[in-house]
């Protein structure tokens, strides 16, 4: 048996399409982008469920000639379940029409903020990094608890931020919470 080209390429041109408009930030495209991942789904099931066949009811037709009833089971399966997912994101992008006059997905406030205060505390060039990496051994070269900690329990080099402790001295946080939400 060999699948016919024409529906494989169909495939691959609906799968490529449907992720393209699924990582899109409107609503309405994400909903087009599922529907045609999911009629691309369908179709790769039909094809990889063999030649056509006659119906499966034993007594009337013979083994040989019947088709394989679990794919197509599979692919009504499908159907209703992207119904089921349809109805949501349209009732998702009604409300959002409702509330903002868009259906485009916005950037979480938490999540910018979160991602703001990673940047702000990176630290992945300084000392307090290198100390805890460790050589080709395994053995840790400094601070050998990981936590940047000498061994006496103060912190040293580079652990600057919120409440931290630099050369026995207690250093300021770099921003105040007010300025957080303000981000």
């Amino acid at each position: 048996m060999t699948p016919n080209i024409v529906l494989c390429l169909l495939v691959g041109v609906l799968f490529a399409c449907g992720v393209y408009l699924l990582l899109a930030r409107s609503l309405s495209r994400s909903l087009l982008g599922i529907l045609l991942l999911t009629n691309g789904v369908s179709i790769l099931f039909l094809i990889a469920s063999g030649p056509a066949g006659r119906a499966p009811i034993i007594g009337v037709n013979a083994p040989e000639e019947m088709s394989d009833p679990l794919p197509q089971a599979m692919v009504l399966t499908a159907i209703v379940i992207t119904l089921g997912l349809t109805a949501f994101i349209l009732a998702m992008a009604h409300r959002s029409w409702q509330l903002a006059r868009s259906d485009n997905v916005e950037d979480d406030l938490e999540d910018v903020r979160i991602a703001q205060r990673a940047v702000d505390n990176d630290m992945s060039d300084s000392e307090f990094r290198k100390r805890d990496r460790t050589d080709g051994d395994g053995a840790v070269r400094n601070g050998a608890d990981g936590d940047g900690a000498d061994g006496d329990g103060a912190v040293r080099d580079g652990a600057v931020g919120d409440g931290a402790v630099h050369d026995g001295e207690p250093v300021a946080a770099t921003h105040t919470r007010s300025e957080e939400v303000d981000r």
